[in-house]
């Protein structure tokens, strides 16, 4: 039974050496050197107002290219409007969906083509900054000598599905995985990003062919970093809960599509599936069950895993409190992952087939 204390212990060390590890951008710099924002667009008319205002508000030589992707509603006009004067912005009507490629990763490779400053800061339309994000993020990826940060928004989650749900993003990999270790290692197993908001040389982009190694990729950031760490980059996730936040989804109808389109291309096969809910209710149901039952050791890796929920929200600005409903959580994360097989080969997003 003691190993119910002893992985939720593993765990709880990893996460607290990245508590105290994970970089976190600070320093502002007068960057030298111009950098081109690009923001992939489709079906995002209620956040064109919010986006562009947050962009404006930027200090620093920056471009911003906004692509509308074929939208079904107004994004194209409300682009146009909201930038109307200023030269700092470029809007451009996306081409059509090219074969082979996802939305997502056909309107970055359309502006990387369309920019060619020599960092490249990926923004999604949700994302809001504050005004040195973009300059702190640089600057922290030019002092590392790092080849691409990814600054880890704060996830705002107001109803209960939502705080049950995002929270767990950050907590996966900062209970798993040793950045400061992994930033160096080359190793792809290890990569972690978020592609709400990437930070890249060009230089390591044009090594990949730009987007075209990650064209039908559902999860692009992950499957970017890795393509990057294979070409000999270095880069890593850091914390950005200080200087961006977003709300994925507002409801549980939004969070089941989304990670329906996902969560069945995030462990590489079926068995890889299986392997990691096998994980989750060993390590974090599992503790819970045998410590009612009377056994100490059971109530230790529950305290561990509560422990490690714990560090994750106050390093990304969650809710403490709801650290205890973690075995919950990992419940509705495990329906999650066995919906999106079940739904894998229907799901919509945004307008088209995944």
């Amino acid at each position: 039974m003691i190993v119910f204390a002893l992985l939720p212990l593993i765990l709880l060390t990893i996460a607290a050496l990245n508590f105290l590890q994970i970089r976190t951008p600070k320093a502002n710099s007068n960057l030298q050197d111009s950098v081109d924002v690009v923001v992939p667009m489709r079906n995002e008319a209620e956040n064109v107002e919010g986006l562009v205002a947050s962009l404006s508000a930027q200090d620093g030589p920056f471009h911003f290219y906004l692509l509308d992707d074929n939208s079904e509603d107004s994004t194209y006009e409300l682009l146009q409007r909201f930038t109307t004067g200023d030269p700092r912005f470029t809007i451009i009507k996306g081409a059509p969906l090219a074969d082979g490629w996802l939305g997502k990763t056909w309107a970055l490779q359309q502006l990387y083509e369309a920019s060619n400053k020599e960092v490249l800061v990926s923004i999604d339309a949700d994302v809001r900054l504050t005004n040195d994000a973009i300059s702190k993020a640089v600057t922290l990826m030019h002092s590392t000598r790092l080849d691409f940060v990814s600054p880890y928004p704060r996830q705002i989650a107001e109803n209960f599905a939502e705080r049950l749900i995002q929270p767990l993003l950050q907590w996966s990999w900062l209970t798993t995985v040793p950045l400061r270790f992994a930033e160096r290692a080359q190793q792809k197993s290890m990569a972690v990003a978020n592609g709400q908001f990437f930070v890249v040389r060009r230089s390591a982009l044009n090594s990949i062919g730009g987007y075209q190694s990650v064209k039908d990729a559902v999860i692009d950031d992950v499957f970017l970093a890795r393509e990057l760490i294979s070409s000999r980059s270095s880069g890593t996730v850091i914390n950005g809960s200080d200087i961006a936040e977003t709300r994925m989804y507002a409801s549980w109808s939004e969070i089941k599509a989304g990670y329906g389109k996902s969560l069945n291309k995030a462990f590489g096969s079926l068995l890889g599936a299986f392997f990691v809910i096998a994980f989750l209710i060993a390590t974090s149901i599992a503790p819970l069950i045998v410590g009612l039952f009377g056994n100490p050791y059971g109530w230790l890796g529950f305290a561990a895993m509560v422990g490690t929920r714990v560090l994750s929200a106050i390093k990304s600005g969650g809710r403490v409190l709801d650290s205890v409903l973690h075995p919950i959580s990992i419940l509705a994360l495990i329906y999650l992952i066995v919906y999106s097989y079940l739904v894998r080969t229907t799901v919509m997003w945004k307008g088209r087939t995944v």
